[in-house]
């Protein structure tokens, strides 16, 4: 097996693109060779923790209301190719991720991390949910086979919260910048929310250099 390392933010739309693409090309090689973790990267590390208003965000962050509109028109215009919903009128803030990250790590320790991953994108870009809210965040792993309450448990101490950080800071270190970015076989990064094409020729290309190993 091959490891995809994937470096991502839940809250990052060009990650629910690429996963979205990266999806399709895995159901079109069920024989695919990845073995899939997910790793965490914070957009916004000095993010309160409470997070804040999502448009008082974009609009600061972009200066002002037509830069965030300018900013998000080639997110739009992929995730409607990618035939991904992003509504953005029913998200109303933007959240610290710290806790989302750490709900996604306790997910792979139980095998359930894509899972997860996949609800708490389409929990902030579908549904408008806030996935820094503690009870959201429960509520997302009771719906991938974990347990709510141990989640809310954990949401409540410290636990890995610097671990998450230290995965953070070393992916800084390595280079990494933004994200999406994969990692393959630990040798090859691939940056931003690349096509299922793309996937689809990773793929083949491994297989048939098994094939020829074999």
């Amino acid at each position: 097996m091959v490891k995809l390392d994937i470096l991502s933010d839940p809250i990052c739309p060009w990650c629910f693109i690429g996963k979205t693409n990266l999806d399709r090309a895995l159901e079109q090689r069920p024989d695919h060779p990845f073995v899939i973790e997910w790793h965490p990267f914070q957009l916004n590390p000095d993010m309160p923790r409470e997070g804040m208003d999502r448009r008082a965000y974009l609009e600061a962050k972009f200066g002002g209301k037509d830069g965030a509109i300018r900013a998000y028109a080639p997110v739009v215009e992929h995730a409607a190719q990618a035939g991904v919903t992003i509504n953005l009128e029913a998200m109303q803030r933007t959240p610290n991720t710290l806790d989302a990250h750490r709900l996604i790590h306790w997910a792979g320790i139980e095998g359930h991390q894509t899972a997860v991953v996949s609800a708490l994108f389409r929990a902030y870009f579908t549904d408008g949910r806030d996935i820094g809210d503690r009870d959201t965040l429960a509520d997302i792993a009771d719906s991938c086979g974990l347990d709510a309450s141990v989640i809310l448990r954990l949401l409540a101490t410290d636990e890995d919260t610097q671990l998450i950080r230290d995965k953070d800071a070393s992916a800084r270190e390595m280079g990494v910048n933004s994200v999406p970015t994969f990692i393959v076989a630990s040798r090859h990064a691939v940056p931003g929310a690349q096509p299922t094409d793309l996937w689809l020729k990773v793929m083949d290309e491994i297989l048939e250099q098994r094939a020829a190993e074999e």
